[in-house]
């Protein structure tokens, strides 16, 4: 394993051209500005270095130099503490331990969903869908409390939320036209950060042309 990743002198992401864990990464990676080269691999033919670096042959992977690491937030908060600017997460370590706790609900709350979208079961993924949407509308209120998730400064945390509500559209999830206007003003302010429209691939940019 460690003669491949050797091999690579920049740093290196395997990505899903859709996969919202690949994406978050892809988010942090731009909103630092970090020189990563890219490889955007087909997931029914996955490339041998995958295979290599990783036991599990998943993406995100990312590698950097001898160091390789497979697990998304793993990853994200990997590159927060080796590029701290800017800072992704809080100093204080009471906010960063709710930060960690909001990343673990959003994880296991909603991200556990899309692959249940994504099954072929589909009363699976009729119920998944209904429980996300559930989950979104519940959480209106939440996104009116500050500018970013309960934050002045954009985080990791929004990083992982932005992925999900950019794919509503893709699993056929509506939003009603009222009473959510805190959930879409957030929704335009970080759709429309230049850092996060860098971040998309041309699959993703599909979903909402």
């Amino acid at each position: 394993m460690s003669s491949v990743s050797n091999r690579r002198s920049v740093m290196t992401l395997f990505t899903l051209p859709d996969c919202a864990d690949c994406h978050r990464v892809r988010i942090v990676l731009a909103e630092k500005d970090i020189t990563v080269d890219i490889i955007e691999i087909d997931p029914d033919n996955k490339p041998e270095d995958l295979a290599e670096l990783n036991p599990y042959n998943t993406a995100p992977t990312l590698i950097d130099r001898d160091l390789v690491l497979y697990d998304a937030r793993v990853i994200m908060e990997y590159l927060d503490e080796r590029f701290p600017h800017p800072p992704l997460m809080p100093v204080d370590p009471v906010t960063r331990a709710h930060s960690r706790l909001a990343l673990y609900r959003i994880e296991k709350d909603w991200y556990s969903l899309l692959r249940d979208m994504d099954s072929d079961d589909q009363a699976k993924a009729d119920e998944a869908r209904r429980i996300l949407r559930s989950g979104v509308l519940s959480a209106v209120d939440v996104f009116s409390i500050k500018p970013y998730f309960l934050s002045s400064e954009f985080s990791l945390v929004d990083c992982t939320i932005a992925p999900v509500l950019w794919r509503l559209p893709k699993y056929g999830i509506d939003l009603p036209a009222t009473d959510v206007k805190p959930l879409m003003r957030y929704m335009d302010r970080v759709f429309s950060r230049e850092m996060f429209q860098f971040s998309l691939t041309e699959a993703e940019k599909a979903i909402r042309p």
